[in-house]
């Protein structure tokens, strides 16, 4: 029985997303490179200087570490930027309405992205008081597809892994739940997560009645 509901962020709940994919281009314009939209697809779900890790792997550049971190700084910079400009009416359709019918049936709700910047987010947007829990990229050491940030969310509201089921939009937030002993939904499109238990173009599309039945 689902006892709880755990969702990434980016391109879930809010389509945050493209402001990653403006930073990182931003940043990889400065070396040379033009990050295509096809291959920022990469980005999506791993952290920061994961992300960070594949441009320089796809450009063929090297820096050293304390050169990489300030270029993550950097980006992050520009990416709150841009969050700064940001209001409710940039939540995506179907959530307000599925955060609504999951608090009036007492089902838990809790917010695990690998965004650093996922509190603030969510304060923006004023949807903070529906989560129980909000973990994020500064409290894992694992990033997805490892499962750490999944199960750390279920350990804070006290559901078992059997019973929670997680909102994701990318391929390793997919595998990092099916790892967590999770069921999951994907939210995009079924060739990029077809290992998902269930998977919805948007969460205007997911039909609440399913949850009984996961």
């Amino acid at each position: 029985m689902i006892r709880a509901c755990i969702f990434d962020l980016d391109g879930v709940l809010v389509d945050t997303a493209r402001y990653h994919y403006l930073a990182w281009k931003r940043l990889a314009a400065e070396f040379g490179y033009e990050l295509t939209e096809e291959n920022n697809e990469r980005l999506k779900g791993v952290s920061r200087m994961r992300s960070l890790d594949i441009i320089l792997e796809l450009s063929g550049h090297s820096f050293s570490e304390a050169e990489k971190e300030k270029m993550a700084d950097r980006k992050n910079g520009w990416f709150t930027e841009y969050l700064s400009k940001m209001n409710a009416d940039e939540i995506l359709p179907g959530v307000n309405n599925l955060l609504q019918q999951l608090k009036k049936d007492n089902i838990k709700i809790a917010l695990a992205s690998s965004s650093k910047n996922a509190q603030r987010i969510i304060e923006v947007l004023g949807i903070q008081d529906y989560f129980e829990t909000v973990v994020d990229g500064n409290m894992v050491v694992n990033a997805k597809p490892a499962p750490d940030i999944f199960l750390l969310a279920a350990k804070n509201i006290s559901i078992t892994p059997q019973d929670c089921i997680v909102f994701e939009d990318a391929e390793a937030g997919v595998q990092a739940a099916l790892r967590a002993g999770m069921k999951c939904v994907g939210v995009g499109r079924q060739a990029q997560l077809g290992q998902a238990t269930i998977v919805v173009p948007s969460l205007k599309e997911f039909d609440y009645s399913q949850l009984k039945s996961l």
